[in-house]
């Protein structure tokens, strides 16, 4: 047989299995902000999900910890993102600090640290508490499921993004991979939250690419918590001799490598972090899996032999997905700079917020193309500005933003790029969101309109 390098495929049909006004490609926090936004602005809608359950990285990822929501004066993130944090609290699932312990203090500090609560980038010790909340993953998966079924979300799990269909410059859906073949879902606005700029990449968007760590995230069960808090307490310098060891047999973590969550007994491990691999690399996603559960297996020998409160721990799951922090990212109407995140610029058309820092409208607006839009961490920044600015409560505000827009374009026949970003404001805070249009009062506010 004779080598060759390409293999030449058949054109195809795709059975169409669903028309919608709004298709959401990506179930995680941001897709899922955005099919929930949408339905309840009365479009119809289609969510489309390559795993069998939504959450993405919250969930299948299990980034057990939703932070950077809170400047230090107030709760910056709220709408879906919060009724996702008191749903799970209900079901005692998730775990969040009460107004009132929200402080630095040297007590509260010891108190909820552990649950990583805490302003991760103050430059002071010990850190402030913040609103920040830790929670289950599979509590996540219960609640997002209850959200869809109550809005009325048309849902597709196991449905693989394969190809985006586009005529003159529009885009008017996608076609899937799955069990049954491949598969057509259209829709008149598409909202790209696949987290790697997946849709807006195959239709031609501009993008830049970058690169950051990777994490085969786990979690411990049968950990004695208590024992080992009054441990580091008590022999702080023994503890940190250990600790130190146990970092550098992961390979890389924050400084805190075990924190809790709600479920006694078990912990959630956000590590090891790993350099060096391409997120969009078939062969370097399955090196990370392999290095990552090869470092996780040493961790736990030496846990159970060194650790006061691990003599007992065993591992419960590694996620399911791989802990990908930056791929693709759109090179849109707009690009957030580092500069923009650090100075809390705050744009004419800001729609969705973080901590202290704004998105325009602009940011989630490809070039060129028409009824897409895009939400989540591939939103169009700079490799540096994404860093600071791709958690998941953030993301969230941008896909509640990135519904709103789409009913709003299909409610008065506009295209995307034309929708009032005030507009699309005051929606998210009839949602009861907070979209970053009025600045908060201690931020060093920089006008920036283009």
């Amino acid at each position: 047989m004779t080598p060759r390098e390409t293999i030449a495929e058949e054109a195809g049909e795709a059975r169409i299995v669903a028309r919608s006004d709004v298709v959401v490609v990506g179930g995680g926090p941001a897709g899922f902000a955005a099919a929930v936004a949408a339905r309840r602005e009365g479009c119809s809608v289609t969510l489309v999900e390559r795993y069998p359950y939504l959450g993405g990285l919250a969930s299948g990822g299990m980034v057990l910890v939703l932070d950077d929501m809170h400047n230090g004066d107030e709760t910056t993130v709220t709408g879906i993102c919060m009724e996702m944090i008191e749903r799970m609290a209900k079901l005692g699932l998730c775990v969040f600090p009460p107004p009132e312990e929200r402080r630095q203090s040297a007590e509260l500090s010891r108190k909820w640290a552990r649950w990583g609560v805490f302003d991760f980038r103050a430059r002071v010790k010990p850190a402030p508490i913040v609103m920040a909340a830790a929670f289950d993953p599979d509590g996540w998966k219960r609640v997002s499921n209850e959200l869809i079924e109550e809005a009325g979300v048309g849902l597709r799990l196991h449905s693989w993004f394969s190809k985006v269909i586009v005529d003159d410059n529009r885009v008017e859906g996608v076609i899937c991979d799955t069990k049954a073949g491949r598969q057509a879902i259209l829709g008149d606005v598409v909202i790209d939250a696949s987290g790697d700029l997946d849709v807006a990449a195959a239709a031609g968007a501009a993008f830049t690419e970058g690169g950051y760590i990777v994490t085969t995230v786990f979690r411990l069960g049968g950990v004695d918590t208590e024992e080992a808090e009054e441990f580091r307490f008590g022999h702080p310098e023994e503890y940190a001799r250990i600790d130190k060891q146990a970092r550098r047999i992961i390979g890389g973590s924050w400084d805190f490598w075990w924190l809790k969550t709600p479920l006694p007994g078990v912990v959630w491990c956000n590590c090891p972090h790993m350099t060096g691999f391409d997120a969009l690399a078939v062969e370097d996603l399955t090196r990370a899996d392999f290095e990552g559960r090869k470092r996780i297996a040493s961790l736990v020998d030496f846990a159970r032999a060194n650790v006061p409160g691990f003599r007992n721990c065993y591992i419960v799951d590694v996620a399911p997905q791989l802990g990908v922090r930056q791929t693709r990212m759109l090179d849109g109407e707009y690009v957030v700079t580092k500069e923009d995140v650090l100075e809390r610029v705050h744009f004419h058309d800001t729609v969705a917020r973080g901590r202290d820092y704004y998105t325009p409208y602009r940011a989630l607006l490809p070039k060129h193309l028409e009824g897409l839009i895009v939400a989540g961490r591939h939103y169009s920044a700079t490799e540096s500005a994404q860093k600071m600015s791709r958690e998941i409560p953030p993301c969230m505000s941008m896909g509640q933003s990135a519904g709103i827009a789409a009913a709003l374009a299909l409610k008065t026949d506009i295209p995307l790029r034309r929708v009032e970003p005030s507009a699309i404001c005051a929606r998210v805070r009839a949602q009861g969101g907070d979209p970053g249009d009025r600045p908060s009062a201690n931020a060093k506010i920089m006008e920036k309109a283009a």
